[in-house]
Protein backbone atom coordinates (compact mmCIF):
# COMPACT_ATOMS: atom_id res chain seq x y z
CA UNK A 1 0.00 0.00 0.00
CA UNK A 2 2.98 2.31 0.49
CA UNK A 3 3.69 4.54 -2.47
CA UNK A 4 6.70 6.66 -3.37
CA UNK A 5 5.60 9.80 -1.49
CA UNK A 6 2.99 8.40 0.90
CA UNK A 7 3.91 6.04 3.73
CA UNK A 8 1.06 4.03 5.26
CA UNK A 9 0.83 2.12 8.53
CA UNK A 10 -2.30 0.40 9.83
CA UNK A 11 -2.89 -0.38 13.49
CA UNK A 12 -6.02 -0.67 15.65
CA UNK A 13 -8.21 -0.05 12.58
CA UNK A 14 -6.47 3.30 11.93
CA UNK A 15 -4.42 4.06 8.82
CA UNK A 16 -1.72 6.69 9.32
CA UNK A 17 -0.72 8.29 6.03
CA UNK A 18 2.58 10.21 6.15
CA UNK A 19 3.45 12.57 3.31
CA UNK A 20 7.18 12.16 2.69
CA UNK A 21 8.37 14.27 -0.22
CA UNK A 22 11.46 16.38 0.48
CA UNK A 23 11.81 19.26 0.68
CA UNK A 24 8.78 20.33 2.66
CA UNK A 25 6.48 17.42 1.72
CA UNK A 26 5.36 19.50 -1.25
CA UNK A 27 2.48 18.53 -3.50
CA UNK A 28 2.89 17.72 -7.17
CA UNK A 29 1.16 15.63 -9.82
CA UNK A 30 2.74 12.41 -8.53
CA UNK A 31 1.59 13.05 -4.96
CA UNK A 32 -1.94 13.97 -6.03
CA UNK A 33 -2.26 10.78 -8.08
CA UNK A 34 -0.91 8.72 -5.21
CA UNK A 35 -3.51 10.22 -2.87
CA UNK A 36 -6.29 9.42 -5.34
CA UNK A 37 -5.20 5.78 -5.60
CA UNK A 38 -4.60 5.45 -1.88
CA UNK A 39 -8.01 6.80 -0.89
CA UNK A 40 -9.63 4.18 -3.14
CA UNK A 41 -7.53 1.47 -1.47
CA UNK A 42 -8.38 2.65 2.04
CA UNK A 43 -12.05 2.98 1.11
CA UNK A 44 -12.12 -0.69 0.13
CA UNK A 45 -10.09 -1.92 3.12
CA UNK A 46 -12.48 -3.26 5.77
CA UNK A 47 -9.65 -3.29 8.31
CA UNK A 48 -9.44 0.52 8.16
CA UNK A 49 -12.14 2.47 9.97
CA UNK A 50 -10.44 5.88 10.31
CA UNK A 51 -7.52 7.73 8.71
CA UNK A 52 -4.85 10.14 9.96
CA UNK A 53 -2.87 12.27 7.50
CA UNK A 54 0.37 13.91 8.64
CA UNK A 55 3.68 15.18 7.28
CA UNK A 56 7.10 13.62 7.63
CA UNK A 57 9.45 15.33 10.08
CA UNK A 58 8.76 18.34 12.29
CA UNK A 59 9.22 21.23 9.88
CA UNK A 60 6.26 20.93 7.51
CA UNK A 61 2.87 19.30 7.17
CA UNK A 62 2.87 20.40 3.53
CA UNK A 63 4.80 23.54 2.56
CA UNK A 64 2.64 24.14 -0.50
CA UNK A 65 2.67 22.97 -4.09
CA UNK A 66 5.83 22.23 -6.05
CA UNK A 67 6.54 25.53 -7.82
CA UNK A 68 9.27 23.87 -9.88
CA UNK A 69 6.59 21.80 -11.58
CA UNK A 70 4.09 24.63 -11.92
CA UNK A 71 6.50 27.23 -13.31
CA UNK A 72 6.95 25.35 -16.59
CA UNK A 73 3.27 24.68 -17.25
CA UNK A 74 1.28 26.46 -19.92
CA UNK A 75 -2.43 27.24 -19.47
CA UNK A 76 -3.58 23.84 -20.70
CA UNK A 77 -1.05 22.09 -18.49
CA UNK A 78 -2.26 24.03 -15.46
CA UNK A 79 -5.88 23.19 -16.29
CA UNK A 80 -4.91 19.51 -16.29
CA UNK A 81 -3.09 19.85 -12.97
CA UNK A 82 -6.02 21.71 -11.40
CA UNK A 83 -8.34 18.87 -12.39
CA UNK A 84 -5.97 16.28 -10.93
CA UNK A 85 -5.79 18.32 -7.71
CA UNK A 86 -9.55 18.65 -7.49
CA UNK A 87 -10.12 14.92 -7.93
CA UNK A 88 -7.49 14.09 -5.30
CA UNK A 89 -8.82 16.54 -2.70
CA UNK A 90 -12.42 15.45 -3.33
CA UNK A 91 -11.38 11.85 -2.69
CA UNK A 92 -9.94 12.87 0.69
CA UNK A 93 -12.94 15.03 1.58
CA UNK A 94 -15.60 12.51 0.57
CA UNK A 95 -14.09 9.16 1.50
CA UNK A 96 -16.72 7.39 3.60
CA UNK A 97 -14.39 7.10 6.59
CA UNK A 98 -13.40 9.89 9.00
CA UNK A 99 -10.11 11.65 8.21
CA UNK A 100 -8.04 13.59 10.75
CA UNK A 101 -5.20 15.91 9.76
CA UNK A 102 -2.30 15.83 12.25
CA UNK A 103 -0.64 19.12 11.34
CA UNK A 104 2.98 18.90 12.41
CA UNK A 105 4.50 22.07 10.93
CA UNK A 106 4.32 24.68 8.20
CA UNK A 107 1.08 24.45 6.23
CA UNK A 108 1.08 26.63 3.14
CA UNK A 109 -1.09 26.98 0.06
CA UNK A 110 -2.01 23.52 -1.20
CA UNK A 111 -1.07 22.07 2.17
CA UNK A 112 -3.62 24.34 3.84
CA UNK A 113 -6.17 23.26 1.23
CA UNK A 114 -5.42 19.59 1.89
CA UNK A 115 -5.91 20.08 5.63
CA UNK A 116 -9.29 21.71 4.99
CA UNK A 117 -10.40 18.58 3.11
CA UNK A 118 -10.07 16.53 6.31
CA UNK A 119 -12.98 16.10 8.70
CA UNK A 120 -11.01 17.36 11.70
CA UNK A 121 -7.65 19.00 12.25
CA UNK A 122 -5.31 18.63 15.23
CA UNK A 123 -2.37 21.03 15.21
CA UNK A 124 1.04 21.07 16.80
CA UNK A 125 1.62 24.25 18.75
CA UNK A 126 4.52 24.88 16.35
CA UNK A 127 2.37 24.75 13.20
CA UNK A 128 1.75 27.80 11.02
CA UNK A 129 -0.84 28.35 8.32
CA UNK A 130 -1.05 30.57 5.25
CA UNK A 131 -2.60 30.91 1.81
CA UNK A 132 0.52 32.27 0.12
CA UNK A 133 -0.78 32.12 -3.44
CA UNK A 134 -1.42 35.87 -3.65
CA UNK A 135 2.34 36.41 -3.19
CA UNK A 136 2.93 34.37 -6.35
CA UNK A 137 0.40 36.30 -8.38
CA UNK A 138 -2.24 33.54 -8.37
CA UNK A 139 -5.10 32.32 -6.18
CA UNK A 140 -5.73 28.99 -4.46
CA UNK A 141 -6.77 26.38 -7.02
CA UNK A 142 -7.52 23.40 -4.79
CA UNK A 143 -10.72 24.61 -3.14
CA UNK A 144 -9.14 26.98 -0.62
CA UNK A 145 -11.27 30.01 -1.47
CA UNK A 146 -14.44 27.96 -0.93
CA UNK A 147 -13.67 25.66 1.99
CA UNK A 148 -12.08 28.29 4.25
CA UNK A 149 -15.06 30.64 4.14
CA UNK A 150 -17.38 27.86 5.30
CA UNK A 151 -15.31 27.62 8.47
CA UNK A 152 -14.39 31.22 9.26
CA UNK A 153 -16.89 33.28 7.23
CA UNK A 154 -16.20 35.57 4.27
CA UNK A 155 -14.59 38.44 6.13
CA UNK A 156 -11.87 36.42 7.84
CA UNK A 157 -11.48 34.24 4.75
CA UNK A 158 -10.74 37.30 2.64
CA UNK A 159 -8.24 38.53 5.22
CA UNK A 160 -6.36 35.23 5.07
CA UNK A 161 -6.57 34.98 1.29
CA UNK A 162 -5.86 38.61 0.38
CA UNK A 163 -2.86 39.18 2.66
CA UNK A 164 -1.31 35.73 2.35
CA UNK A 165 0.32 36.06 5.78
CA UNK A 166 1.12 33.31 8.28
CA UNK A 167 -1.05 32.70 11.33
CA UNK A 168 0.06 30.56 14.25
CA UNK A 169 -1.70 27.55 15.74
CA UNK A 170 -3.32 29.59 18.51
CA UNK A 171 -4.94 31.93 15.98
CA UNK A 172 -6.01 28.96 13.85
CA UNK A 173 -7.73 27.48 16.90
CA UNK A 174 -9.45 30.77 17.71
CA UNK A 175 -10.80 30.86 14.15
CA UNK A 176 -11.97 27.23 14.47
CA UNK A 177 -9.70 26.15 11.62
CA UNK A 178 -8.24 23.49 13.90
CA UNK A 179 -10.10 21.50 16.54
CA UNK A 180 -7.24 21.18 19.02
CA UNK A 181 -3.67 22.38 19.57
CA UNK A 182 -1.19 20.12 21.36
CA UNK A 183 2.57 20.03 22.02
CA UNK A 184 4.58 18.66 19.09
CA UNK A 185 5.45 15.40 20.86
CA UNK A 186 1.77 14.68 21.59
CA UNK A 187 0.45 15.39 18.09
CA UNK A 188 0.44 11.97 16.46
CA UNK A 189 -0.58 10.11 19.62
CA UNK A 190 -3.51 12.51 20.11
CA UNK A 191 -4.62 12.09 16.50
CA UNK A 192 -4.42 8.30 16.85
CA UNK A 193 -6.51 8.37 20.03
CA UNK A 194 -9.19 10.40 18.26
CA UNK A 195 -9.08 8.09 15.23
CA UNK A 196 -9.29 4.96 17.39
CA UNK A 197 -12.35 6.36 19.14
CA UNK A 198 -13.96 7.01 15.77
CA UNK A 199 -13.00 3.51 14.61
CA UNK A 200 -15.21 2.09 17.37
CA UNK A 201 -18.30 4.00 16.22
CA UNK A 202 -20.94 2.53 13.93
CA UNK A 203 -19.34 2.72 10.43
CA UNK A 204 -22.56 3.20 8.47
CA UNK A 205 -23.82 5.89 10.85
CA UNK A 206 -20.49 7.72 10.50
CA UNK A 207 -20.73 7.42 6.71
CA UNK A 208 -24.27 8.80 6.73
CA UNK A 209 -23.26 11.56 9.15
CA UNK A 210 -20.40 12.64 6.90
CA UNK A 211 -22.62 12.54 3.82
CA UNK A 212 -25.30 14.64 5.52
CA UNK A 213 -22.83 17.29 6.71
CA UNK A 214 -20.73 17.50 3.53
CA UNK A 215 -23.64 17.45 1.10
CA UNK A 216 -26.00 19.52 3.21
CA UNK A 217 -23.51 22.37 3.51
CA UNK A 218 -23.78 23.04 -0.23
CA UNK A 219 -27.56 23.38 -0.54
CA UNK A 220 -30.44 25.38 0.93
CA UNK A 221 -31.83 24.45 4.35
CA UNK A 222 -34.91 22.55 3.13
CA UNK A 223 -32.80 20.47 0.75
CA UNK A 224 -30.28 19.87 3.52
CA UNK A 225 -33.01 18.65 5.87
CA UNK A 226 -34.19 16.24 3.18
CA UNK A 227 -30.63 14.93 2.84
CA UNK A 228 -30.39 14.54 6.60
CA UNK A 229 -33.69 12.63 6.77
CA UNK A 230 -32.61 10.27 4.00
CA UNK A 231 -29.29 9.60 5.73
CA UNK A 232 -31.06 9.11 9.07
CA UNK A 233 -33.42 6.56 7.55
CA UNK A 234 -30.48 4.74 5.99
CA UNK A 235 -28.65 4.53 9.31
CA UNK A 236 -31.79 3.50 11.18
CA UNK A 237 -32.28 0.51 8.86
CA UNK A 238 -28.93 -1.05 9.76
CA UNK A 239 -28.20 -3.95 12.07
CA UNK A 240 -25.78 -1.64 13.88
CA UNK A 241 -28.66 0.62 14.85
CA UNK A 242 -30.52 -2.30 16.38
CA UNK A 243 -27.32 -3.35 18.15
CA UNK A 244 -26.72 0.15 19.47
CA UNK A 245 -30.21 0.44 20.90
CA UNK A 246 -30.08 -3.05 22.39
CA UNK A 247 -26.72 -2.28 24.01
CA UNK A 248 -28.12 0.89 25.54
CA UNK A 249 -31.12 -0.98 26.97
CA UNK A 250 -28.87 -3.76 28.28
CA UNK A 251 -26.31 -1.30 29.67
CA UNK A 252 -23.36 -2.78 27.73
CA UNK A 253 -20.87 -1.66 25.10
CA UNK A 254 -22.20 -2.09 21.55
CA UNK A 255 -20.44 -4.27 19.00
CA UNK A 256 -20.79 -2.67 15.58
CA UNK A 257 -20.13 -4.66 12.40
CA UNK A 258 -20.77 -2.06 9.70
CA UNK A 259 -24.02 -3.60 8.52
Amino acid sequence: MNQKNLLVSIENKVAVVTISNDPGNKLNTEVYLEFTRLMDELEANDQVKAIVITGDGEEAFVAGADINEMADLDTVGMMDLTQITRISFSKIENIRKPVIAAINGETRGGGFELALCCDMRISSERAQFAFTEINLGVIPGGGGTQRIQKIVGQGIAKELLYFGEMIDAKRAYELQIVNKVVPQHELLSTAKVWAEKLAEKAPVALRMMKLAVNTGSNVDLESALTIEATCYDGAFATRDCKEGMAARLENRKPHFIGR
